[in-house]
C-alpha cells in the first residue's frame, strides 16, 4: 500500500474539510433556497381540466404514481415534464391531438392555418 496521496485523494480531502468547518460553522458554503410550486400547480391544472389523477395521467401521457407524488410533493417534476405540464396548461387539446397522432403512427399534426 502506498502512502503517497493522489490528486483526487487531496481533492476529496479538501472537500470534506470544507464541509466540517461549514457544519462548525466556521464557513458559508454558496446556496440557495429553491421553493417550488409544482405541486399546487399540478393539482391546480388537474382540477381545472376536471380530471381524476388516473385520467389526467392517461390523456396526457403521464405515469399516475408521478403525478400522485408530484401533487403531494415527494418529486419534482424534471425539465420535461415541467415543459409538458406548461403546455397542457396553456393548450391542452394540442397535446390530445399530438398524442393521437403519435398513437396513430403518423408523428404529425394538422395545424390550422392562420
Amino acid at each position: 500500500m502506498t502512502t503517497e496521496r493522489t490528486g483526487i485523494g487531496r481533492e476529496i480531502e479538501a472537500a470534506l474539510q470544507e464541509v466540517v468547518a461549514h457544519v462548525r460553522g466556521e464557513a458559508a458554503l454558496p446556496s440557495r433556497i429553491a421553493d417550488d410550486p409544482a405541486a399546487g400547480r399540478v393539482v391546480a391544472l388537474r382540477k381545472r381540466l376536471k380530471l381524476s389523477r388516473q385520467k389526467f395521467a392517461d390523456r396526457f401521457g403521464l405515469d399516475v404514481r408521478a403525478v400522485q407524488e408530484w401533487e403531494q410533493g415527494r418529486r419534482v417534476p424534471d425539465r420535461a415534464a415541467r415543459v409538458l405540464l406548461t403546455v397542457i396548461d396553456r393548450d391542452p387539446e394540442s397535446v390530445v391531438r399530438a398524442l393521437a397522432a403519435e398513437e396513430a403512427g403518423t408523428g404529425a399534426t394538422q395545424v390550422p392555418a392562420p
